[in-house]
């Protein structure tokens, strides 16, 4: 016999964080703290060479790509932590955008087309998400996610599919040159480095810098036993400028509708993480604060891909970090924002990029994904498992991740709006959801 405990409603949430949301810190831990958020952020450091590689771009190419997806994040940090949702919100590269874009980018128009309809998808969640303090589908939908199955589960999705990039860029491939011993030992020394220092007395400052403390200390080891190039870091001294529609412009009305299908799970999933760090840091989160909040993400996201680049989301890997630290300073993420526009017009940089070894990073995030992931289940652990709910949370979770393994002679033989969600579990998740969230409810009614 199982003996349900219940809180009273007017209990407050105990906050997660030593720093809080709206307390400010140090400059020079600001700034720290800053440059472990952009470690933590693989799709930021991994995507544009994905791109390049995929499109045969050339290297300056593919700078510029490194370099407008950095200030793209960076305009949305910053908007989001002192103008707009107020959180410490890190976003970052959406992987549904890249995998839309790898889809179509090979098709009539190109490239050009493909960021083309990006930009006007962009534009229609712009006029939807406008932030309206009475009513709006954004606050519709911001009460919809808000039910603990619901953002529960899509963090839950989200930190599944993010085990593709965890161990499996930890191992590497047989042609990395740390293959396996070196990428398996510097990766260790970084995952353990991770986890030994979380675990220091609180207020600690290696705890709060254990990720970046980790990556260096990873990178040395590699650097040690594998040849690595820090050589090439000096090169490329130019600044990066941002270029008007640099790969050309066309609008295609199905390439249109691909786009704004992919923005929906996005913006889903920011709102169930916009819910969970304001219950850590102990604020309420008003409809209209969230609509700020999504407003800013799709703002960003159009913006973006003016320039060139990839749609943004709130970055799972953040949030995971954010309670391994327990900082949750919205200035500390002012400051994340700083560092990415500064950083995004350095040439420099790009070459520092490709030297961090990515079993480094890989294994570091594999220890935030671990974090991201029992997060989830702490949220659905004050869920009444009912019949419904039982449904409602598991059949989108095994549909969605079952989607990574089908194969792809299966997928190549789909319209490509099927591709996308079947490819995509944070997509495929989304629609279920959502379909079976609103068919519940009908039948209750």
């Amino acid at each position: 016999m199982t003996t349900r405990i219940t809180v009273p409603v007017s209990a407050e949430p105990v906050p997660v964080f030593d720093v809080g949301i709206d307390d400010k810190v140090r400059v020079s831990s600001a700034v720290g703290l800053g440059i472990q958020n952009i470690l933590g952020m693989a799709g930021l450091l991994i995507f544009p060479a994905l791109i390049g590689t995929a499109f045969k771009l050339s290297a300056a190419d593919t700078a510029y790509l490194y370099g407008v997806t950095f200030m793209t994040s960076g305009l949305v940090v910053v908007l989001q932590s002192v103008f707009l949702l107020r959180l410490p919100i890190i976003q970052g590269p959406y992987a549904g955008s890249l995998a839309a874009l790898l889809a179509v980018g090979h098709g009539r128009g190109g490239l050009g087309a493909a960021f083309g309809s990006m930009v006007v998808a962009g534009l229609i969640w712009c006029v939807i998400a406008v932030p309206l303090k009475r009513f709006g589908p954004i606050t519709y939908l911001a009460k919809f996610v808000r039910d603990p199955i619901i953002s529960g589960v899509l963090v839950l999705i989200l930190a599944t599919q993010l085990t593709s990039t965890a161990l499996p860029n930890w191992l590497g491939t047989p042609a990395s040159p740390g293959f396996p011993w070196v990428n398996l030992l510097a990766g260790g020394v970084a995952a353990a480095l991770v986890i030994a220092l979380t675990l220091l007395p609180k207020g600690t400052l290696l705890r709060r810098g254990a990720v970046l403390v980790a990556v260096v200390a990873g990178t040395v080891v590699y650097a040690l036993l594998a040849p690595t190039s820090f050589g090439a870091v000096g090169e490329n001294l130019g600044v990066t400028v941002p270029r008007i529609f640099p790969f050309g412009f066309e609008v295609h009305g199905d390439l249109v509708l691909i786009f704004f299908i992919t923005l929906l799970p996005a913006i889903a999933e920011s709102i169930a993480t916009y819910d969970i760090v304001a219950d850590w840091g102990g604020q309420e989160l008003s409809g209209y604060r969230v609509s700020q909040g999504v407003f800013g993400e799709v703002l960003g996201s159009t913006v973006g891909a003016v320039f060139g680049g990839l749609s943004t989301l709130a970055y799972p890997d953040n949030i995971g970090l954010l309670r391994v630290t327990k900082v949750g300073s919205r200035y500390v993420t002012l400051a994340t924002g700083v560092i990415l526009l500064v950083l995004g017009g350095l040439g420099p940089f790009d070459r520092l990029l490709q030297a961090v070894p990515l079993p480094v990073l890989a294994a570091a995030g594999t220890v935030l994904f671990g974090v991201l992931f029992a997060s989830a289940i702490d949220v659905l652990s004050g869920v009444h498992w009912s019949r419904d709910n039982l449904m409602l949370a598991g059949f989108p979770f095994i549909t969605a991740i079952g989607g990574l393994f089908v194969p792809a002679t299966t997928l190549k033989a789909m319209p490509a709006v099927v591709q996308l969600v079947l490819a995509q579990p944070l997509i495929l998740g989304t629609v279920l959801l959502v379909v079976l969230k609103l068919a519940f409810g009908s039948r209750r009614s």
